[in-house]
């Protein structure tokens, strides 16, 4: 392995790293962090279970269990490969609007549960009522916002590209 290889293959293991601290900090487990910073890097369109294996650092165990969880969370998805058993793993060249777009059902959930709260709850006192419809009318606002953010993301994506 030449040098400059070497480099690459020590900062890729170091974006990993640094992008699964970050994921982590959110609140989020380790392994998915490693696996979404894995596949930001990774030179192929699809890897397999075992690849992620690999490059990410994680059990094999944890690639099964996180791939299903960023996979309903929007960030990756599994391809059908017509010479293997098992499915391949993608992720979207622009996983980040993707993200934007998926977001409107967390959104959606959240808004009904404080809506059901203040429905069903009518004895809450003051302060509780105020947070519950500030929560109910940040959700619906965020949701309503999610059209003109998804333009404006695509406008500068049209921006950049030229």
């Amino acid at each position: 392995m030449s040098e400059s290889e070497r480099e690459e293959q020590e900062f890729r293991a170091d974006f990993v790293r640094r992008f699964s601290e970050f994921w982590q900090s959110q609140g989020r487990p380790r392994a998915e962090g490693r696996i979404v910073g894995f596949l930001l890097v990774a030179d192929r369109e699809a890897v397999t279970a075992d690849e992620i294996v690999e490059g990410a650092q994680v059990s094999r165990g944890s690639v099964s269990q996180s791939v299903r969880r960023l996979v309903d969370l929007g960030f990756v998805t599994l391809q059908e490969a017509p010479d293997r058993r098992s499915r391949l793993v993608s992720m979207d060249e622009d996983v980040w609007g993707g993200f934007l777009r998926n977001e409107r059902g967390y959104l959606r959930q959240q808004r009904e549960l404080a809506r059901s709260a203040l429905d069903r709850l009518p004895g809450l006192s003051p302060p509780s009522r105020t947070r519950l419809r500030n929560m109910y009318d940040y959700m619906t606002w965020l949701d309503d916002y999610h059209d003109t953010l998804l333009t404006h993301w695509e406008e500068y994506k049209a921006r950049r590209d030229r």
